[in-house]
């Protein structure tokens, strides 16, 4: 599966990278990381389970999605994920 990305590059989609992320914003609000491990895990295996169900996703519609299932799991590693966006 390729994403879009914001200047409109295809990359292909990396679900380390939505892991990555969850765990760094787990981590900035002192998640043990024990939990932030099950956190992260849960968060990618069900974006990457609502990707399959796209012809085409764009990294906005990920990084929605991904801020909207982290929220169910823990609202203050939802709120740090959402805020520190790489802008470049």
């Amino acid at each position: 599966m390729h994403l879009v990305k914001r200047g409109g590059k295809l990359e292909k989609f990396d679900e380390r990278k939505i892991y990555a992320s969850c765990y760094a914003a787990c981590l900035s609000c002192r998640v043990k990381k024990k939990e932030a491990e099950s956190i992260c895990s849960k968060v990618a295996k069900e974006v990457k389970t609502w990707i399959k169900t796209k012809k085409v996703v764009t990294s906005n519609q990920i990084f929605k999605k991904t801020a909207a299932v982290i929220r169910k799991h823990h609202k203050d590693a939802a709120f740090m994920y959402s805020t520190h966006r790489d802008i470049s």
